[in-house]
This record gives structure tokens, C-alpha cells and sequence, in this order.
């Protein structure tokens, strides 16, 4: 791995001590350079999780990635720093779906200052900042995010405003790679998978949250919420590259079925 270009990647070129000031610095840029984003999966190109694809995919190519590829490098930039981290699996609204949740969600424990804390690049950019392994609840704006342990487990939750939480469940634990890795592969392929039924990409930039759904593209920030519903396939590529500095012309293809989701979706909507 160049870890220099790594850090040229993400505009990095400040201090490398392994203590919690420089992992937020780090995770931070993180969040602001590299979009969470499916685009691979829906045209149809197989996502590896091995570390030399997940490399050169991010910061060779200069593209974003699911929580198995930013968490996955974002652990070896640490390890590489000399912090202790642990790759843990979770699953995403537990709660709501059960033990085959398991495993769809990778994130990081991150030993510091003797105790444990949960990081984690890869959910969409919802934590902004390490959170110690304890029961605690902190703003990390736009969102509020919040530890809290649940019946054995430890649920990470993050609510924008009055809306209902969105959360994952984790033990800290070594993750089950070989769990990790057949999620990775259902993820892509299962016709039931959101991330094949439809495209997400997201991207947090200091207190500023942009988020894609199909066609419709949200900014959340300081100053509240507004929506914009795209119009056409030109006008997605644009907003790729614009919004989240994905430069990606062949997402044009996808402009079909996007707009066919949403119609069924949203019937009332043009």
C-alpha cells in the first residue's frame, strides 16, 4: 500500500502519531474525500474486497465504496500508523430483520487511551468522530448519533431531526471474515439487496451531508434540508461529478431504471 498516496488523496499532511487527535483529523478527510456509493453494483461490476482492488479502486481511480473497501483501507492506514484496530461485524437494523442481518455492515474498533472506540468511514458519513465503547450519545451534525447497549449487544444509532433512528448492531469481537465476505458477494447480487435495487451514494463534508437515492439528491446542513428531484440522465452524471467528485459517464445507463423505480415509488411524482 502507498500510504502517501493515500494521504495525498484525502489532502492529508499533518501530524501521524497514533492518538485520538489524529485519528479524527484522519477520519474526517477520510469522509470528505471518498463517497460512500454503489455504482459498481448497479452496472453489474463485481466489488472485491481484497486490499490491492479496494486500493486501487479508491485512490488510484479516485472512486468511493461501500463499507467493506472504506473501512477495509481506512484499517490498514491505521494499522499502518501503529494504532491497534479490530475489524468487527455488524448488521444493519438488527432489530428489524434478525441474525441474517449479520455481517452486511463492516466497521472498526480502535484501541486508545486503554479503552476501546467504535470508528467507522463506511456508514455514509453519519459518525463524524471517534466514539468511546460506552453508552453515549453526541452530535455530529447534521445527525445525532448515540452507543447504547441492547440486550448484549452494543446498537449504533444516528436520527436526523424528529425521523426515526437508523442503526446497526456489533459485538466487540473479531469479525467472521469468511461472514463478511458472503455478504459482500449477496449484497451485490441478491435481487432483494438495496444496493442492487437501487442507487446510493453519500458523502459528508464537515457538518454538510449530501446524499443521492435514485433521482432524488438531498443536502442536509445548518441551515436545514432541501431536495432536488433530477431530470435526467445528463443531470445525474453532472451531479456525481459536482456533488461528490465522482466522474463516472456511464452512470447515464442506469438513467432508465432509476426513473422507472421512483415512478413506482413515487406514482404522484414526475
Amino acid at each position: 500500500m502507498d500510504i502517501q498516496a493515500y494521504f495525498a488523496r484525502i489532502g492529508h499532511d499533518g501530524p501521524l502519531t497514533p492518538d485520538r487527535a489524529t485519528l479524527s483529523t484522519l477520519m474526517q478527510a477520510h469522509l470528505a474525500a471518498f463517497p460512500f456509493e454503489n455504482l459498481d453494483v448497479q452496472l453489474k461490476r463485481p466489488v472485491s474486497i481484497a486490499p490491492d482492488a479496494i486500493f486501487a479502486k479508491l485512490v488510484t481511480h479516485r472512486r468511493g465504496g461501500w463499507c467493506f473497501e472504506q473501512n477495509g483501507l481506512f484499517g490498514r492506514v491505521l494499522e499502518a500508523l501503529g494504532f491497534e484496530v479490530r475489524r468487527i461485524c455488524a448488521g444493519v437494523m438488527r432489530h428489524v430483520h434478525g441474525a441474517q442481518a449479520m455481517g452486511n455492515h463492516l466497521a472498526l474498533v480502535v484501541m486508545l487511551e486503554g479503552r476501546p472506540w467504535l470508528v467507522d468511514v463506511g456508514f455514509g458519513g453519519m459518525q463524524a468522530a471517534p466514539l468511546p465503547l460506552l453508552p453515549t450519545e453526541a452530535h455530529h451534525a447534521p445527525y445525532d448519533v448515540a452507543l447504547r447497549e441492547a440486550e448484549g449487544w452494543w446498537r449504533f444509532e444516528e436520527r436526523y431531526g424528529a425521523g426515526d433512528p437508523f442503526s446497526y448492531d456489533f459485538r466487540d469481537a473479531p469479525a467472521d471474515e469468511a461472514l463478511l465476505a458472503r455478504r459482500c458477494d449477496e449484497l451485490q447480487t441478491r435481487p432483494e439487496s438495496p444496493f442492487v435495487q437501487n442507487l446510493v451514494v453519500l458523502q459528508r463534508r464537515g457538518d454538510r451531508h449530501t446524499t443521492l437515492r435514485g433521482r432524488v439528491l438531498t443536502e442536509r446542513g445548518p441551515e436545514g434540508e432541501t431536495q432536488e428531484l433530477l431530470p435526467d440522465a445528463r443531470t445525474l452524471v453532472e451531479r456525481l461529478d459536482q456533488r461528490f467528485g465522482l466522474q463516472v459517464p456511464e452512470a447515464a445507463e442506469l438513467w432508465d431504471g432509476i426513473r422507472a423505480r421512483h415512478a413506482a415509488l413515487f406514482p404522484d411524482e414526475t
